[in-house]
């Protein structure tokens, strides 16, 4: 087997993903002792059978960039951000049709599977990409954050899609990458395993086990340069001979709802060719209406003199669910189940305005529907794509400082 060392690889079929399939997804969960940094027992453990060679191009400008492989990559935001960090992302999977459909249409000799990663067979997939032990520079991803979402139900590993965090480690026991990179919604900090240890912990003595050190860290985007309050937790992990990690402290820009809209044309309806990608609006008469009673930066709830038929529908979920954002400030985190109302017109943001508060390029474009109204389309449609998208500004930012540690 040819060692993969950045050249280039034949784009491969949906067809194949039947080959990297497995029977059932396997990870022995073990007990922990005592704790590092993160809570995980330190020292420790079987360790690695094997450890490969873990030396990294000099520079991660290099004529040689690094591989990387992209699990749960939804719209694609964690891959548009490694790439910027000198990385080269050669291959993308995920479960949801509309999500790899968008990364297909955005692939530059990136190879996308539509497959649900849980049953995905490590080995048989590095057979598939030609790949050995060590090869791989980075895996990445993001994880369902259902599980561990303060907005949802909270279900933690009691729901399925939580274990699916430890898959990153079934993967990197196959590969053997040189570094790992997660994120995760800020609750995942809290959450427990079924006998009460941290999952935090738990993950970090699987990813010790295999000779790699875990750091996690709680990031926000206002600090990388986007006009969003949206904190998240970076995982990263590195082999123990590297020692530390040091996150990056952000790059002192901020930046308004305002500045990311700005000059932006006109959106234009669904039976009409947009200037920009995916800058359509679709917001029915009805909720024109409704959106018309609420002032620039304020809630529907807090509008007393909307019509009694309007107001009488909300919920005590819905405090700040129908909100108008404001230009002089930042946004609040967006969620897949809402669609803030734009500034100053009378209409939902489109996918592109959601696209440029997360910090995607113009020239990335989304597939899949447009949702109507707020949770009216099922499966993931191009706003939700966007909402539980990793921001790519904070991908690069992680990304760049795990390529330094490498290149030390």
């Amino acid at each position: 087997m040819d060692s993969w060392r950045g050249g280039e690889k034949p784009m491969r079929s949906q067809s194949e993903a039947t080959a990297i399939l497995g029977d059932q997804r396997r990870l022995p969960l073990d007990q922990a002792g005592g704790r590092d940094q993160t809570g995980a027992e330190d020292g420790a453990g079987s360790g690695p059978q094997e450890v490969p060679d873990d030396r990294a191009p000099r520079t991660r400008r290099g004529v040689t960039k690094l591989p990387a492989i992209s699990l749960f990559s939804g719209a694609g935001g964690m891959d548009i951000g490694v790439d910027q960090a000198g990385f080269k992302t050669v291959c993308a999977i995920d479960f949801d049709p509309h999500c790899t459909n968008t990364l297909r249409r955005n692939a530059r000799k990136k190879t996308v599977w539509n497959v649900d990663v849980g049953l995905l067979d490590g080995e048989r997939l590095r057979e598939t990409l030609e790949m050995d032990r060590g090869d791989l520079g980075l895996l990445h991803g993001g994880p369902p954050c259902q599980p561990f979402s303060q907005i949802g139900k909270r279900g933690g590993l009691s729901d399925p899609r939580g274990m699916l965090i430890f898959d990153m480690v079934r993967i990197t026991k196959a590969f053997r990458p040189k570094a790992v990179m997660i994120e995760q919604v800020p609750y995942f900090l809290r959450a427990t395993m079924p006998d009460g240890r941290p999952v935090l912990q738990a993950l970090a003595t699987e990813f010790r086990q295999l000779g790699y050190r875990m750091h996690a860290h709680l990031l926000n985007a206002l600090s990388y340069g986007l006009p969003q309050r949206r904190e998240r937790v970076f995982i990263v992990c590195l082999r123990t001979e590297h020692g530390g990690f040091d996150y990056p402290l952000g790059n002192g820009v901020r930046r308004t709802v305002g500045d990311a809209l700005n000059g932006m044309p006109d959106p234009v309806p669904p039976d009409e060719k947009p200037v920009l990608p995916n800058h359509i609006d679709v917001t029915p008469p009805r909720d024109r209406e409704r959106i018309s009673y609420v002032p620039e930066g304020l809630w529907l709830s807090k509008c007393k003199d909307a019509p009694p038929d309007i107001i009488r529908k909300l919920t005590r979920k819905d405090t700040t669910k129908f909100r108008r954002l404001d230009r002089s400030s930042v946004a609040p985190t967006l969620r897949c189940g809402e669609a803030p109302y734009h500034p100053t017109e009378n209409r939902y943001i489109t996918p592109r305005e959601a696209a440029r508060l997360q910090g995607f390029p113009d020239t990335h474009v989304l597939t899949g529907p447009i949702r109507g109204r707020t949770g009216s389309v099922r499966d993931l449609d191009q706003h939700r794509q966007v909402a539980n998208a990793v921001p790519p500004p904070m991908a690069k930012a992680v990304a760049s400082s795990i390529a330094e540690t490498l290149c030390r």
